[in-house]
C-alpha cells in the first residue's frame, strides 16, 4: 500500500464512527489541556518567584565578610581581593568601606538649609561600578576622576527625600514618597524632592567625637536601587573607595587614634546566577563568611519545581485516562473490522501496512487532540491572566500574552510546553494503538473472513 492510500484509509475510517471518534479525542483533548495548563501554573509561579527575587537584589552579587569582625587571622584586605578576583566564575570585585562607627550628617542648599540627620555611606572601587551591576540612571561615574569642587560621590536613587527643610515646620519639612505605593510596595508618581541633587552643593559632616569634620561633595551620578548591593543605592551615597581612606586618616588625625582603615566588606559578582554557589564555596573555603540570594533562591527553586511535577503528575493522569480511551477504541475497531483485515491478507497487503495503518489512526487521534488541547490551553491560560490581572484592558491583555515588567503572570506557556504536549500526546496515541495494531495484524486472513459470514 501507498502512504497515501493509508493516510485516506485512516480518515474513512476515523470518520465512519465520528461520535467515537469525537468522544476519544476529547478524552485526548481534556488529558492535554490538564498536563498544559497545570504545568503552566507552576511555571507562573516560578517566573514570579523571580521577579519577587530580582525585585529584592541582583542575585549574582555575593557579600564577603571576614570572621570574627576582622580581629581575627582571616582580614578583608587587598590581598583578599586579588584571591577572589582569581575564583572561577568571579566577573568583578570591589572592596567596601564604611565609617558606621561615626554619625555622619548630610547638608545641602545655601546656607545649609537642607539637613539629612542620618545617611548610608559606601565607598567603592569606581572602577567596576558599572562591572558590579550598578545601574546609573543619570549622570556620569566620575568616582575615579579627580574633582576641584569636592569628592565625587553618586547619589542613591531617593537620595534628596533623605532631607527635610530646616525652614520649615515639623510635620511640614519633608517630602513623603512612601505615600503612594504600587502593588509591589514601589513608590510611583513621585512628588518633586526639595532640590536636585547634581545641581545643589552638598556637604558631609562627620562627627568624630573630638571635633566636627566637613567634606564638601559634587554629586555625579545617581545609581537604581538595589538593596542586595547595600542600602547605600536607596538614599546614601557612595564615595571611591580611596575618598573615604583619606577621610577616615582625616578622622584618626583629628581623635589622635592609630586605627587601620579596614575593608567593611568585599563585593562579589559572577557572571551568571549558576556560578554563585560555586563561588561561594570556594571563598568560604579561604576562611571567610559569605551570603548572596542563592540561600533564599535555591530553597524557592526547589520548591517551583516540586509544585510543577506534582501539577504535571496530575495532568498526566488525564492523559493516560485518555490512553486506556484511545486503546479501547482501536480494540473494538478490530472487531468490527475483523473481516476487512482479512480481506486485506488475502489480497496480498503486507502486515506492516495493516499495522500502520492502525498505528496511524491512533496516532492522529493523539495529535488532533494535542493540536486542539493546546489551542484550548491557550484560550484558558489567558483567560486566567486577565481575570488575575484584573480585567480587560490594552495593558492587561498585552501582559497577559507576553508578560513584562511589573506583569505577574499566574499562568505561563512557553512554546517549548506546546510542543511538548502535542508530541506526547501522539506518543500516547501511538503507545495506545500499539497493542490493537498487533492484535489486528495476528488474525489469521481465513478465520477472520469466516469470523464476519
Amino acid at each position: 500500500m501507498q502512504t497515501k492510500d493509508i493516510f485516506k484509509m485512516c480518515v474513512q475510517n476515523l470518520m465512519r464512527r465520528r461520535a467515537r471518534t469525537f468522544l476519544t479525542v476529547l478524552g485526548v483533548l481534556i488529558g492535554c489541556c490538564s498536563i498544559v495548563i497545570m504545568v503552566s501554573i507552576g511555571i507562573g509561579m516560578k517566573e514570579s518567584q523571580e521577579k519577587m527575587l530580582r525585585e529584592m537584589g541582583d542575585l549574582t552579587i555575593i557579600t564577603v565578610s571576614a570572621p570574627q569582625g576582622g580581629r581575627g587571622k582571616v582580614k578583608l584586605d587587598d590581598a583578599a581581593v586579588k584571591k577572589i578576583k582569581a575564583v572561577e566564575g568571579v566577573t568583578a570585585v570591589t572592596p567596601k568601606m564604611s565609617l558606621d562607627d561615626y554619625s555622619v550628617k548630610l547638608y545641602a542648599g545655601y546656607g545649609d538649609r537642607y539637613v539629612a540627620d542620618w545617611t548610608t555611606l559606601s565607598g567603592i572601587d569606581g572602577k567596576v561600578l558599572r562591572d558590579m551591576g550598578y545601574t546609573v540612571m543619570n549622570g556620569e561615574n566620575q568616582l575615579s576622576s579627580p574633582s576641584s569642587s569636592g569628592k565625587n560621590a553618586i547619589a542613591g536613587q531617593y537620595f534628596a527625600y533623605n532631607f527635610k527643610d530646616s525652614l520649615r515646620p515639623d510635620g511640614a519639612n519633608t517630602i513623603d514618597r512612601w505615600g503612594n505605593m504600587d502593588a509591589n510596595g514601589k513608590p510611583q508618581n513621585l512628588p518633586a524632592p526639595y532640590f536636585d541633587a547634581m545641581k545643589t552643593p552638598v556637604t558631609m559632616e562627620i562627627d568624630t567625637g573630638k571635633g566636627k569634620i566637613r567634606v564638601p561633595l559634587n554629586i555625579t551620578a545617581a545609581v537604581k536601587e538595589d538593596a542586595n548591593k547595600g542600602y547605600e543605592t536607596s538614599d546614601g551615597i557612595i564615595l571611591g573607595i580611596d575618598d573615604v581612606k583619606q577621610i577616615f586618616d582625616q578622622i584618626q588625625a583629628k581623635t589622635g587614634a592609630n586605627k587601620k582603615a579596614a575593608f567593611t566588606s568585599i563585593m562579589v559578582k559572577t557572571s551568571d546566577i549558576s556560578k554563585v554557589a560555586a563561588a561561594e564555596e570556594a571563598i568560604k573555603a579561604m576562611g571567610y563568611n559569605t551570603s548572596s540570594m542563592e540561600s533564599i533562591r535555591k530553597p524557592m527553586e526547589k520548591e517551583a519545581r516540586q509544585k510543577q511535577l506534582m501539577l504535571g503528575g496530575l495532568g498526566a493522569i488525564s492523559l493516560f485516562v485518555a490512553a486506556l480511551g484511545i486503546t479501547n477504541t482501536m480494540i473494538m475497531s478490530i472487531s468490527e473490522r475483523t473481516r476487512e483485515i482479512g480481506i486485506m491478507k488475502a489480497l496480498g497487503c503486507y502486515v506492516r501496512d495493516i499495522r500502520i495503518m492502525f498505528l496511524t489512526e491512533a496516532g492522529a487521534i493523539g495529535l488532533l487532540g494535542g493540536i486542539i488541547g493546546c489551542i484550548l490551553s491557550a484560550i484558558i491560560s489567558f483567560i486566567i491572566n486577565i481575570v488575575g490581572l484584573g480585567g480587560p484592558s490594552p495593558a492587561n491583555i498585552l501582559g497577559a500574552v507576553i508578560g513584562g515588567e511589573g506583569v505577574s503572570r499566574i499562568s505561563v506557556i512557553p512554546v517549548w510546553l506546546l510542543l511538548f504536549a502535542v508530541v506526547f500526546s501522539v506518543v500516547i496515541g501511538l503507545g495506545s494503538g500499539y497493542y490493537p495494531a498487533n492484535k489486528a495484524v495476528q488474525i489469521p486472513a481465513l478465520e477472520a473472513i469466516k469470523g464476519e459470514d
